[in-house]
């Protein structure tokens, strides 16, 4: 299996809260154990404002407004507005009304811009194994997965499509390489905002002392924009064996779809045999997914 510190396939996840975390602590004089006010819990009782104006004394009976009978909010008083506490009022009103028009405007725009997605005839698999196109990583990996993992999960704003298999050299006793697949339709938002800061993410992976980092750069000839993350780490000892790692990692943003393919190929320490294989280059690696790539887009549509 590939190690833990590579990215997950699926970036928006978020990590679930484990058994017995502890929620967070509630507001200042909340009694424990009781419901916290706001949101879904009892009714949060209106709070005294000490700044605001009252037309009561504070020892006495109620005191008249000092400017005179109260107003309705908003309201201008007879004759039209007198002096800068009238004009501070009208321009109130106009801007509340200029305000509602431009917030009134952006829904009707941010409908428009998110009520139908442009899936560009991308349809649901319940296999992406199924469609996936392996053509170009049979000759390296003559021996394909017999029981590859894949899921699906079908929601209205969203549908995740998932496909895994390793792969075998001609040689090779155990795995050599997995090929992951993840197929995302938006149907809800546009990923294009996030889809390149997401990729441009790989440069970091590691941290700042990381000693094998990824190089990331734009792909042409993918959908409306694709980038292609690569990482090598292999390299001979002196008995002539491999170890470390090279992956490739292409992600495409087609409309409303997301599609990422990663190759990622480490030697395989545990064969028995003498006719030990060396690992693809990099450069091969990277052949092969996008011509996979290819060729897997124009099954799921």
């Amino acid at each position: 299996m590939p190690p833990p510190d590579q990215p997950g396939a699926n970036p928006y996840q978020t990590p679930p809260q484990g058994p017995g975390a502890v929620p967070p602590p509630g507001p200042p004089g909340q009694i424990p154990g009781q419901p916290q006010a706001g949101g879904y819990g009892a009714p949060v009782p209106a709070q005294h404002n000490p700044y605001a104006q009252t037309s009561a004394g504070p020892y006495g009976a109620p005191a008249p407004a000092y400017y005179g009978p109260a107003q309705q909010p908003g309201a201008v008083p007879p004759g039209g507005p007198r002096g800068g506490a009238g004009k501070a009022v009208l321009w109130a009103v106009v801007g509340a009304a200029v305000a509602s028009a431009l917030w009134g405007g952006g829904l009707v725009l941010l409908h428009k811009d998110t009520g139908k997605a442009d899936l560009r005839g991308y349809k649901v698999t319940k296999n992406l194994c199924s469609a996936l196109d392996m053509s170009a990583f049979s000759t390296a990996y003559p021996k394909p997965d017999d029981h590859p993992t894949f899921h699906t999960s079908d929601r209205p704003a969203l549908a995740e499509m998932h496909c895994s298999e390793s792969l075998k050299q001609e040689s090779s006793t155990y795995s050599d390489a997995y090929l992951t697949i993840d197929a995302d339709l938006h149907r809800k938002t546009d990923p294009q905002a996030e889809f390149a800061d997401h990729m441009k993410g790989y440069e970091v992976v590691g941290g700042p002392d990381a000693k094998d980092k990824y190089t990331v750069a734009p792909v042409e000839g993918f959908g409306d924009e694709a980038y292609l993350a690569t990482v090598d780490s292999i390299t001979t000892d002196s008995d002539g064996s491999e170890t470390g790692s090279r992956e490739a990692v292409l992600s495409v943003r087609d409309g409303a779809l997301i599609f990422t393919m990663s190759w990622y190929h480490y030697p395989d320490s545990l064969n028995d045999n003498d006719d030990e294989q060396k690992s693809p280059t990099l450069s091969q690696g990277t052949e092969w997914v996008k011509a996979s790539t290819k060729a897997t887009l124009a099954k799921l549509k």
